[in-house]
């Protein structure tokens, strides 16, 4: 087991109590590989364990008790101490106060907001077990009583109908909460939409075009229920620092796909939606309908041989189909390719994966990983100095480097090089170029109509109202856009002096180039995008 998964792990304390088994394990494992969710994700996605077996390992896994609530457990004298509302609010029960210290069980261990709050009503120090939320509620209804009638969600805005919002505060479920603010992101055409717990409340932000602005706020008093609710729509594991997930709304009879990305902060959950169209990432560079000279430009770097290519794109997702991408047009027959880190890019299972073991250094196992001489190296992310260090001396052995950065084009691309450049972390001569790519949403053709452009906009605007061609929601698919920077002689000194990514780009486009924003203002002209979708896809 021990070359399975790591000793006190979630795994391994699942497979000690027999809840799991290797085969369990190793499924998961698949599952995190393939997808880039938790593993704990990984299990309740797969339906072998419940999300209750999941909490019960992250209470063994932190050291913190356990318990299965009954009403003896609980003393009328620590409940007095904290109020129904706190109580309700953080998913906990008082159990006992013994000397100057008062014992809860709390669904949340990790909820630092929570245990602050207790510890000021209380006016003593906290102990913490971990509860199920269900027997947490029992205790609440028979010692706090139910929730007055009087209780609403707490929900204010002034963006719906005031029917709309009686619907909204008289559901404590928050099922209506959610189902209103999916409708209100398609309707609004919102490129996200983010619930943010701030001090006594949690502010709901919509953004649009760039633009970011309160669309409402939230009593945090039953948010708890909310982010319960869309963990189990986007089947998010709990305890986890960050997540991702994805789920389908219903309206009109078609489902429209979301995706939701979670953060956990001190005073809640960040929960961000995106509305996203299902596109299948190009098999080849060939479908991806680029320019001659972008397309040329991809093959000359696909045959670079040694030295160093950097790949680009905001989400590691598709900084991965953009490896894979590179990796089919390079010659790999009869060469030895590794890949370096936990992402999962499509098809990388043709190549042996060496994930990145917790509190291991990168740029050590990238030392490693050269004792086997690669040809062609590939590190999913190279942000941090010690891991692009890493790679610019296995570079300079002769290895074809692939290296990730998390950046949007190619000027973001070149100004973290010249960052790197500026701490001496990095020789030009090794450089081959860069490869950035970019998907944006394409409006739906049926329903696009113009709209008046903004102020000192001479271009035409146009936008997608929604359609039962698009599913309604004024959307095609995805059009991916590259940036493709190849290091010639010139470049490579222009480089060397340069002061920042605009140098290096002035004088490529003097010679013709076109990138990503230039491409992007182009289909906007169009009519192809919009012009809200290019800012927050390509200029965001």
């Amino acid at each position: 087991m021990e070359s399975i998964v790591r000793p006190g792990s979630l795994g391994d304390i699942l497979f000690r109590c027999q809840i799991i088994s290797e085969n369990d394990i190793r499924a998961a494992l698949d599952e995190q590989q393939t997808t880039g969710c938790r593993f704990g994700e990984a299990l309740v996605k797969l339906g072998v364990v419940a999300q209750e077996d999941i909490d019960w390992a992250l209470s063994n896994q932190l050291n913190i008790p356990y318990v299965r609530l009954k009403p003896t457990m609980v003393d009328t004298e620590a409940v007095a101490l904290i109020p129904a509302a706190l109580a309700r609010q953080h998913n906990l029960i008082p159990l006992i106060v013994t000397g100057d210290e008062i014992s809860i069980a709390i669904a949340d261990p990790l909820n630092t907001a929570a245990l602050a709050a207790v510890e000021k009503a209380a006016g003593c120090p906290v102990s913490v077990s971990v509860g199920l939320l269900r027997e947490i509620r029992e205790m609440q209804e028979i010692f706090y009583g139910p929730p007055e009638e009087t209780d609403i969600l707490g929900f204010e805005s002034a963006a719906f109908p005031a029917s709309v919002l009686s619907a909204i505060n008289h559901d404590l479920t928050g099922a209506k909460f959610v189902d209103y603010l999916l409708l209100f992101v398609v309707q609004q055409k919102l490129s996200s939409l983010s619930l943010q717990p701030l001090g006594d409340g949690i502010v709901v932000v919509c953004r649009r075009g760039g633009v970011g602005r309160e669309a409402g706020r939230l009593s945090p008093t039953h948010y708890p229920e909310v982010v319960m609710r869309v963990k189990k729509l986007a089947k998010l594991a709990g305890g986890e620092f960050t997540a991702k997930g994805a789920f389908a709304f219903g309206w009109k009879g078609r489902m429209i796909p979301f995706q939701v990305a979670l953060l956990r902060g001190e005073g809640g959950d960040y929960l961000t939606f995106r509305m996203r169209v299902d596109a299948s990432f190009p098999d080849s560079v060939a479908d991806m309908g680029l320019p001659e000279a972008t397309t040329a430009r991809f093959a000359e770097l696909a045959a670079a041989g040694r030295g160093m290519v950097v790949v680009g794109a905001r989400e590691e997702e598709m900084r991965g189909r953009l490896m894979e991408l590179y990796l089919q047009e390079c010659d790999t027959a009869g060469k030895t390719v590794i890949m370096v880190g936990s992402g999962s890019p499509q098809g990388g299972r043709r190549f042996p994966r060496v994930p990145v073991p917790a509190g291991t250094e990168v740029g050590a196992v990238v030392m490693a990983a050269l004792e086997h001489d690669p040809d062609i190296l590939i590190l999913e992310d190279v942000a941090d100095g010690k891991v692009f260090a890493a790679a610019c001396r296995a570079a300079q052995r002769g290895t074809l480097v692939v290296a990730g950065f998390s950046c949007g084009d190619g000027a973001g691309a070149l100004q973290q090089l010249i960052t790197f450049r500026d701490r001496h972390l990095l020789t030009p001569a090794h450089l081959r170029g860069i490869i950035v790519c970019a998907g944006v949403r394409t409006l739906c053709p049926d329903c696009r109509a113009a709209v008046p452009s903004p102020p000192n906009e001479a271009e035409p605007s146009f936008r997608s109202a929604g359609c039962p061609a698009c599913g309604q929601t004024g959307y095609a698919g995805t059009r991916f856009l590259m940036d493709i920077i190849a290091f010639d002689q010139r470049v490579r000194e222009l480089f060397e002096s340069a002061r920042d990514a605009g140098d290096v780009l002035g004088h490529l486009r003097e010679h013709g180039w076109r990138g990503i924003a230039e491409d992007g203002r182009s289909l906007v002209a169009q009519g192809v995008i919009s012009r809200e979708d290019f800012m927050a896809s390509l200029l965001g």
